[in-house]
């Protein structure tokens, strides 16, 4: 055993060491960043949301946000923090969002007072990304709360010269991103009837991108696997350059 005067330097030093790893986590979740990754959260077919692990809005949560927000950082000068956020759309803090990321669309059924909101937040500048959501039964029910959140503004498909595209990637490949089960499957499709990825829009009347909808894929898989060796690389390479897209384009429109 060491003297106790050395004990006593080894304690003071292990606390000073401690002290400082403190106030670096501190420091990493301050919320003193450019940008903090906000998943949507919603309750499914209209009831109110839930945070149990099952939740389709939780679905490959907290690693899809934890990467893809630790490759923002490598991949651009944004200045990212591993304190992403859940956002509702009643959630007071909701407008201090550029960008929201909602998964699993097929299972929100939002009520007229929630479209509403969501609505003002979108007009006034802020930027919705949905994804992995598959089939015509989901598409079905997100259309429809879209239509309640805009009436009179359709969803298109997203011209392959829009900026999203190339705001910081040229992204000129069309490839369905799939999930892990597919890729498991030897397939790249959820459902059978989903076969085909569409990148579909709403946009405003100045013809500012409000919803970009990933239909057809799962881009949080590719973000979710990207260190697991049997997730094809490419595909988690295309899935982030995606998503910085549509952070880039978030934050300058």
């Amino acid at each position: 055993m060491p003297p106790r005067s050395n004990l006593r330097r080894w304690v003071y030093a292990a606390g000073l060491a401690c002290l400082a790893a403190i106030a670096a986590l501190g420091q990493e979740y301050s919320g003193q960043s450019e940008f903090h990754f906000a998943r949507l959260a919603f309750g499914a077919h209209g009831n109110a949301y839930g945070t149990w692990r099952s939740e389709p809005w939780l679905r490959d949560w907290p690693e899809a946000d934890l990467h893809f927000t630790q490759g923002l950082g490598r991949l651009t000068r944004i200045r990212t923090t591993t304190d992403n956020r859940h956002v509702s759309i009643d959630d007071e803090a909701l407008f201090a969002y550029p960008m929201l990321y909602a998964v699993k669309a097929g299972y929100m059924r939002l009520s007229e007072a929630q479209a509403s909101r969501l609505r003002e937040f979108l007009l006034r500048g802020g930027f919705l990304i949905v994804d992995d959501f598959h089939g015509p039964e989901e598409w079905a029910e997100f259309a429809a709360s879209m239509q309640r959140v805009f009436p009179d503004r359709p969803i298109v498909d997203i011209p392959p010269d829009d900026e999203i595209f190339h705001v910081l990637y040229d992204l000129d490949q069309r490839t369905q991103i799939p999930g892990r089960q597919a890729i498991w499957r030897g397939v790249t499709w959820e459902d059978p009837r989903g076969k085909t990825p569409y990148w579909r829009g709403i946009y405003d009347d100045y013809d500012r991108l409000l919803v970009a909808i990933n239909f057809n894929m799962d881009l949080g898989d590719a973000w979710e696997h990207a260190d697991d060796p049997y997730y094809p690389e490419p595909l988690t390479a295309l899935a982030y350059r995606f998503g910085v897209n549509y952070v880039i384009y978030s934050m300058t429109h």
